[in-house]
């Protein structure tokens, strides 16, 4: 595939999946199974479909690293198994280490606790010329708190704080908080991987029938299966009310990996493309000190 099918595959997939209309959006009318963003495509051209998106994103990103103006924040959320580690290894498996930094977001720790809920994350942020992906974000503070409020008792805010509508705050601080990011050359993709209920299931019961996969399993992940439609309900919480034009919402279908991992791919190649990104231009000055440095170089001889 050329780069202008790639750059037009990117930009239907980004149409297709994000949310444009969240006031209306509805998760339950989202397929998990989907594969319809691209039309005709099949499992067994994915691969080489995959790897010429990652050659491009790989040349987009080096344009991002010298051009050193935007910097990229990918958000990736979803339930346990959904595949949101092995997108974020199948699909960055060709950029440089340089411009790109992945952080995990797990239990806060007792540093953590002692600050707002959103200060181990921006300090996180990716600088300008990189690429940042939140492995679980900031978002989980309306989703696993939402449906775990007692979680709240131990953040250490003050009684008079947690007002009955503290969610409905937290949409408001966060969708500022990425407003101001996004004003200030940081662009925003926010990928909620959708997988359903049957599909981590038996995930789940491959990580525990195959040894090498025995690390994956972890007994909390069944618990948390117990509070599924709570956290639907969350998830669309979260994206009718955060999902905005500057930082929008991609709900992507996560029960075919092989397509996730495409359809993810394509959104970022066609962000990183509504950049206009080049390589610096060198001015008169910058020119003729590079000629006298080659002069230079040559009179050394080999």
């Amino acid at each position: 595939m050329n780069d202008g099918e790639i750059l037009s595959t990117g930009r239907a997939l980004a149409k297709r999946y994000a949310i444009e209309n969240p006031k209306s959006f509805r998760l339950q009318s989202c397929d998990p199974d989907g594969t319809d963003g691209l039309t005709g495509l099949k499992k067994g051209d994915a691969k080489e479909l995959l790897e010429d998106g990652v050659r491009m994103l790989a040349q987009q990103q080096d344009m991002l690293y010298a051009q050193d103006h935007w910097s990229i924040l990918l958000i990736f959320q979803a339930m346990d198994a959904a595949g949101k580690d092995g997108v974020i290894k199948h699909v960055m498996s060709g950029i440089n280490p340089q411009g790109c930094e992945v952080h995990s977001f797990k239990a806060p720790s007792t540093e953590e606790l002692d600050h707002d809920y959103l200060w181990r994350s921006t300090r996180r942020l990716p600088p300008r010329g990189t690429i940042g992906i939140f492995n679980r974000s900031y978002y989980e503070e309306v989703l696993v708190v939402r449906v775990h409020r007692e979680i709240l008792t131990h953040q250490k805010i003050p009684p008079s704080l947690l007002e009955k509508d503290i969610f409905e705050s937290r949409y408001v601080d966060i969708r500022n908080m990425e407003e101001y990011l996004s004003r200030n050359g940081t662009v925003i993709r926010k990928f909620f991987l959708n997988v359903s209920k049957a599909e981590q299931r038996k995930r789940f019961l491959d990580r525990i029938d195959t040894p090498e996969k025995h690390w994956k399993f972890s007994a909390t992940d069944v618990k948390e299966r117990q509070h599924w439609d709570q956290y639907m309900d969350s998830y669309e919480e979260m994206i009718r009310h955060t999902s905005t034009p500057n930082s929008p919402w991609h709900v992507i279908p996560a029960d075919n990996k092989w397509f996730t991992r495409i359809a993810v791919a394509g959104i970022i190649i066609d962000t990183l493309a509504s950049l206009g990104l080049h390589y610096p231009k060198v001015d008169e000055g910058r020119l003729a000190q590079l000629k006298e440095a080659r002069e230079s170089l040559m009179e050394e001889g080999s």
